[in-house]
């Protein structure tokens, strides 16, 4: 049954298409899902058509979605024939860019490159002179009697189909045309119905992007495009195309032309036509062009329109920038016999506004100069750093009302430097007191100013009370300027660590770590104005405010004017290189050289001066000058073009003798004492020694004595690090015993590196206190002396089996401590017992020759050493006076410490 109502429509379906009837579209899917022999059977028995049946379907659907801009699968060879040729193309716009000294073509990067995707925006409102076609999709909705919602598509016969109504030709119409033949058919066979007409998706076309594209060929796009958008698809226009003359044909005929400058210059739309399938876009060469540089807000090469005028050419670049110097604008051009010219034109003129420019022409538009005149300008440490308008008869004080108000806190207020530059060029100085100028306004000191004036004043962070901060920004400056540089921090390197001792290892690291970080974490902390206020700060600095005003002194210089400037060095607060100016002598240079020190000798200072020989060569000629009167003003010491002056030192000024009294002295401290002085006269000034003092085990002490310690220390860690290896690599040829010799020396080498060095010089403070006769003791800066109390015990070190102290009774010999320490142990050597008496000095005790034994007797605060036996540890002479080193440096150290 269901078969017999399939089929007989289907055999009326002929019949029923040459009569304009239509089948119900559910009628053709149970066909279609019948299987294929099934299909080619019931079309045999009846005589249908099975293509015209498929094809009828199809009529009845949109075609398919096609992409705006069809995609091409392009192999790998495809792909990298088309980079090279991007490539190549780069090269020759760069290479165009090259010839005409940098300028390129204006407009070309709106349209360059190909995008991903570029379609016209289709959710707009569709103009109502739109020419429906195959493809678009009709939406109509009936309301009233019946509602109803139809998509209805135009088929490629140019027909929509009406449900119970039949087929509508509407290929060729308007959309408003149509949208009328629709509701005249809906009311004509739709009683009590209306329809309302609109467009739902829109037909894709094939148009023609031709001539200097940069990717000419047949594009898919969308039924709503314009010109601009066929060049998009494309990629844009070649450098080699014209912008101003894109043509549109259609047929073969030109149906318009479009200036592309009017779009992108002025926003104009109206010359983008909308395309139609088979359209072509062609792009012709370029036309002639012309260049445009300088003060302009679009330098670049513009194509010309006809006759083009120079302040059309101007409008096109986007007019002149307020730099611009209109008054002379240069015209490079080719003349008739095929050379560069230049032409000048006024362009403030209408007559140079309204020249010609010609292919090929390079205009320059100039800028005008830097101010020239009616300025005067401050620099450095000033609060408001700039320029200033300039008035005739200003003064210092006219730009420098307060000091306190207008200079920083670290600018040097007692000097500044006026820096004037004549009509032709030739710079000169005048020193000026700021206190003197702005104490007294319009006074002689407060000096007239001139056009062109620079007033320079100086910072001056040694004289100021500001914090380290300043100091702190200048290292990380420093470090920042030396990083960038390349530079490598002074970082100590592994080298330089391993020939160091452990604990100045770590303060060495230390030190490193702490001043690189503190510096840049001062520099995070600062404020933002103190950061600035550092910074103009360092640039005000002598040194870099004057290197380039001498440097032009210099080049300025000639044989009847020499260079004039000076240098200063000695006793000045900032020695250099400093010009002479033209209202002072040596004491206003000294004045720019910071001042004086305090440690500056006023009784003279040394001038040194070259002058021309009858010879004809130069010699150098020394005197001194009465420094004094010069800075009191009673001498005016007139200066030369390359003096040196040297301020000499005060003899002795820095040098201040101190000695540190400690221990059983009766007024104990630090004394200064002068040259010449001796041991003697400070302890007496010191009110002499107590009742409880032990002269005989005073500790002198002597920072020289120190060093040289310190330097025997580092060649016996050198010379034991030496010995260790050798005996590292000798291996275990005496017995097994090779390895506690190798633990031996290391714990020798590691006594040695924990040392520290006494300077102990050996005295007889007694014989020195009670004997005015005796040798005196002639004292040196960083001497020191520490008298003990009187002691009690011996003691005894070294290798014996208990070291320790032992209470002193009379009568015991050495062998009787030694005795109560448990006696020597298996590494002693017993025969080079020494005794270290409580001055310093070593006694060699004795065996006696009837007893056998080292009867000599001891006094409190000696001290016996049992030294190791070397000779049974491979004769390591060095070993016996790396421990006598050590011990005699334990044994300062300890009698220091226990005052």
């Amino acid at each position: 049954m269901k078969l017999k109502n399939l089929l007989l429509p289907l055999a009326l379906l002929l019949p029923m298409a040459a009569t304009a009837q239509s089948i119900s579209p559910s009628q053709i899917e149970q066909f279609k899902n019948l299987p294929r022999a099934q299909q080619e059977a019931l079309a045999r028995q009846y005589g249908i058509d099975l293509d015209n049946i498929q094809g009828r379907r199809q009529s009845q659907q949109r075609p398919e979605n096609i992409d705006v801009v069809e995609t091409e699968q392009n192999d790998a060879s495809d792909n990298q024939r088309r980079m090279q040729q991007e490539q190549e193309q780069q090269q020759k716009e760069e290479e165009l860019a090259r010839k005409n000294g940098g300028l390129k073509p204006f407009g070309y990067d709106l349209f360059a490159g190909s995008p991903t995707t570029f379609a016209p925006v289709t959710e707009i409102p569709v103009p109502n002179d739109y020419t429906l076609g195959p493809g678009d999709v009709l939406r109509i909705q009936l309301w009233g009697k019946e509602n109803q919602q139809l998509e209805l598509p135009v088929s490629r016969d140019g027909s929509i189909s009406f449900p119970n109504s039949g087929p509508l030709s509407i290929a060729g119409l308007s959309f408003d045309e149509a949208r009328q033949q629709i509701r005249k058919r809906v009311s004509e066979q739709y009683i009590g119905v209306e329809a309302s007409v609109s467009l739902g998706e829109l037909r894709s076309m094939r148009v023609f992007v031709l001539g200097e594209a940069r990717n000419p060929g047949s594009y898919t796009v969308s039924s709503l495009s314009t010109i601009t958008n066929a060049l998009y698809v494309s990629g844009g226009v070649k450098q080699s195309g014209s912008l101003r003359t894109v043509q549109h044909k259609r047929n073969g005929k030109l149906i318009g032309t479009l200036d592309l400058y009017d779009l992108l210059l002025n926003g104009d739309s109206s010359g983008d036509h909308r395309l139609q399938p088979g359209d072509v876009v062609f792009i012709p060469p370029v036309g002639e062009r012309a260049g445009i540089e300088g003060e302009v807000y679009r330098p670049a090469l513009y194509e010309l329109e006809d006759e083009t005028s120079l302040k059309e050419l101007v409008r096109l670049a986007g007019g002149l920038t307020p730099q611009a110097y209109p008054g002379r604008v240069k015209i490079e051009r080719t003349n008739e016999d095929f050379l560069r010219i230049i032409a000048e034109a006024d362009y403030t003129e209408h007559k140079g506004q309204s020249a010609r420019v010609l292919p090929g022409d390079r205009i320059t538009i100039a800028s005008i100069a830097d101010i020239t005149g009616q300025y005067i300008e401050v620099r450095g440490a000033a609060t408001r750093p700039g320029r200033y308008a300039f008035v005739p008869g200003m003064r210092v004080s006219s730009v420098l009302k307060n000091l306190r108000n207008d200079l920083l806190p670290a600018a040097d207020r007692d000097v500044a430097l006026l820096v004037r530059q004549s009509t032709d060029d030739h710079l000169s100085t005048l020193v000026i007191d700021l206190r003197d100028a702005l104490r007294s306004p319009g006074s002689e000191a407060d000096l007239l100013l001139e056009e062109r004036d620079q007033l320079l004043v100086f910072s001056d962070l040694e004289k100021t009370e500001l914090d380290e901060r300043a100091l702190r920004y200048a290292e990380y400056q420093d470090l920042q300027e030396r990083l960038e540089k390349g530079e490598r921090i002074s970082k100590p390197s592994e080298q330089q660590l391993a020939n160091l001792r452990p604990q100045q290892r770590e303060e060495l690291q230390q030190n490193y770590e702490e001043r690189r970080w503190l510096a840049m974490l001062e520099r995070e902390q600062l404020a933002e104005s103190e950061q600035d206020e550092l910074r103009q700060l360092q640039d005000a600095k002598r040194e870099k405010l004057l290197p380039g005003l001498v440097k032009q002194l210099r080049i300025q210089a000639t044989p009847l004017e020499p260079a004039s400037f000076v240098t200063i060095s000695g006793e000045v607060r900032y020695p250099g290189e400093y010009p002479i100016p033209e209202n002072g002598g040596l004491a206003d240079a000294i004045a720019l050289a910071g001042g004086l020190k305090d440690s500056a000798s006023l009784l003279s200072a040394e001038l040194a001066r070259s002058e021309l020989a009858e010879e004809g060569d130069r010699r150098v000629i020394t005197r001194q000058i009465a420094l004094a009167d010069v800075m009191a003003g009673e001498t005016r010491q007139a200066l030369q073009s390359r003096d040196s002056i040297l301020i000499q030192p005060t003899p002795d000024f820095d040098k201040q003798y101190r000695i540190i009294l400690s221990g059983e002295v009766r007024y104990p401290g630090e004394y200064t004492f002068g040259e010449g002085e001796t041991l003697r006269d400070v302890i007496l000034r010191a009110g002499g020694l107590t009742e409880n003092a032990f002269p005989r085990g005073a500790v002198f002490t002597r920072q020289k004595l120190r060093r040289l310690e310190a330097q025997r220390l580092r060649e016996a860690e050198e010379r034991l690090q030496g010995d260790l290896l050798g005996v590292q690599l000798q291996g275990d040829t005496f017995g097994g015993q090779n390895a506690q010799r190798v633990q031996q020396v290391q714990g020798l080498l590691e006594d040695v590196q924990n040392s520290r060095p006494v300077g102990r010089m050996v005295i007889d403070l007694a014989e020195v206190m009670q004997d005015e006769g005796y040798q005196s003791i002639r004292l040196q800066d960083g001497d020191s002396l520490s008298v003990p109390n009187i002691p009690q015990s011996v003691s005894v070190f070294g290798e014996v089996q208990f070291p320790t102290s032992h209470l002193h009774q009379a009568g015991l010999t050495v062998d009787d401590y030694l005795e109560r320490s448990g006696g020597p142990t298996r590494q002693a050597d017993d025969s080079r017992v020494y005794v270290v008496k409580a001055d310093g000095s070593v006694m060699l005790p004795e065996k006696s020759r009837w007893f056998g034994g080292r009867s000599q007797q001891l006094e409190p605060g000696d001290t016996i050493i049992m030294p190791i036996d070397v000779d049974r540890l491979n004769k390591l002479e060095l070993w016996t006076n790396v421990s006598q080193i050590v011990y005699q440096m334990a044994l300062g150290a300890a009698a220091v410490g226990n005052l």
